[in-house]
This record gives structure tokens, sequence and C-alpha cells, in this order.
């Protein structure tokens, strides 16, 4: 059984060189880390996401404007509908409201978001969400999309109430290093196997960033989801090996990914 990486940014030049993304794709295959998905932050960004996964076997991509995106021109979304041809492309995403540094710009922010969710719906595509401090209005806003497909809430790190509205609409929930490194902040993380099903969650880097222990400290990469794994495991009280098919049944259900497709690195290529 292999591992999957739902929601990393290799593709961005911004923090990876050619080289380094290409190393780290073997890197994270080495660890057992067969499938990613490199999700955009806006259109120009998407389109990188989405010419990185046409060139790479394995490798996703998404097409999404980040809320905090939702003032001036990289928050227009003008070429969407041709980028949505691409046959690597699996969700909408990175999609989302984003309060955290205030409201001023909350109706900019709620029109995009229904504009990309219109999206979804259309092309019958699941979302990555990024929401921060901005709950209410996001569960106002997403029960009106009865057509969106189950999607996952990117770094979920909210209360245990908005936890359990979160399952009760549908949603899955995406873990990566946030929850390995401060879990003790989170009193939904203390008994996590009560809180949330095996079925109902997927890993995450969001690498560059969010590096979890114990690489804590160094870039993230794809890779480093097998120390998300670990950690879960350890504190479900399960095997890696059900953390890793749990995670990627759940995954290639959400994202209606293929088989990984062999590779000159791949034991049975």
């Amino acid at each position: 059984m292999y591992l999957i990486d739902t929601h990393c940014h290799l593709h961005d030049r911004e923090f990876f060189k050619k080289e380094q993304a290409e190393q780290m794709l073997k890197n994270a295959h080495a660890r057992g880390v067969e499938q990613i998905i490199c999700i955009g932050t806006n259109e120009k960004d998407s389109e990188a996401a989405l010419a990185f996964a046409e060139n790479h076997p394995n490798v996703f991509c998404s097409y999404g404007i980040h809320p905090e995106e939702a003032d001036g021109e990289r928050g227009k979304a003008s070429g969407f509908l041709a980028a949505l041809k691409q046959r690597k492309l699996v969700c909408i995403g990175e999609i989302g409201l984003d309060y955290h540094y205030g409201t001023e710009n909350r109706k900019a922010q709620i029109a995009l978001l229904e504009q990309m969710l219109d999206l979804a719906c259309a092309k019958n595509l699941p979302c990555s969400f990024h929401v921060r401090d901005a709950f209410d209005d996001f569960f106002a806003v997403a029960k009106n999309f009865s057509g969106l497909r189950p999607s996952v809430l990117h770094s979920f790190t909210d209360s245990k109430e908005n936890l359990k509205k979160a399952l009760s609409a549908g949603f899955h929930i995406g873990i990566n290093g946030i929850l390995v490194n401060h879990s003790a902040e989170f009193s939904w993380a203390n008994d996590l196997g009560d809180n949330l099903p095996l079925d109902r969650f997927v890993l995450e880097t969001d690498a560059p960033f969010l590096t979890p222990a114990p690489n804590r400290g160094k870039i993230n990469e794809p890779g480093n989801v097998a120390d998300v794994a670990s950690w879960l495991a350890n504190k479900l009280g399960v095997s890696e090996q059900v953390i890793a098919e749990q995670t990627t049944k759940n995954a290639r259900k959400i994202f209606n990914l293929p088989d990984p497709e062999p590779t000159k690195s791949h034991p049975c290529a």
C-alpha cells in the first residue's frame, strides 16, 4: 500500500527550483508516497500546477483562487474553463474564506468562493478548502451548493464544534504538520479516534510549509507525509499500514485518482 500527499505546492518555483522539485519527487517515492496533488492558489499558479502535473506521472493538480487573492487582478479567473480540459486536474482549490487578518474584503471573498463553487459543481469536481476564522460564513455559503461533491477542509485546526459541523456536512479533513506539531492545542485531537472517523480524513503536507516533526525547521516536501501517517498511527493506536490503506482509499475516492503509473524508480517497473 502507498501514501498520497493530497495538498502541496511542489510546482511553485518561488519555493522549489526545478532540480529540487525533481529530487523531492524521488524522495517521496522512496518513502512510499506514490501520488501527489499540486494545489493552485491563483490563475497563474494553477496553470503552473497543471503544467507540472502534465510532465510527471502520478502528479495531479487543482485549479483555484485563494481567498487572499480576492482583491485585485490575481483574483480574477478569466481562463479557468480552458484549464479544466486538462486530464490531470482533479479538484478546485485552494479556495475558501480567510478572515484571520480582518473582514474588510468579506464580500469579495464570498463572491469569489461562490464563483469557485459554481465551477466545481458545473464540472463535478471536489474542492480543497482553505478556511480560517471564517467557518460561520463558510458553512452558510457551502450549504447553498447541494451539488458539491465530497470535499476536503485543508489543514483543519479549528474547534471541536466546527469539526462536528464539518463532518455532519459531509466534508473530509486534511491532516498535516500543524496537527503533528501542535496537537496539544486542539481539544479534539486529544481523543482523535473518537472525534474523527478513519474514513473521513486524508493526509497532506502543504509543502513547502508546515513541516512535521521530526523534520520541523526544514523545508517541507511531499515525502514527509509519511511522518504525518506515522504520527497518526501512534495517536490512533493502529498500524501505519492501516493509516496508509484507509487514507489512500479516501483520497482516491474523493479525487477520483487512478492507479499509480509505473516509473523508472518503481519496484514494479
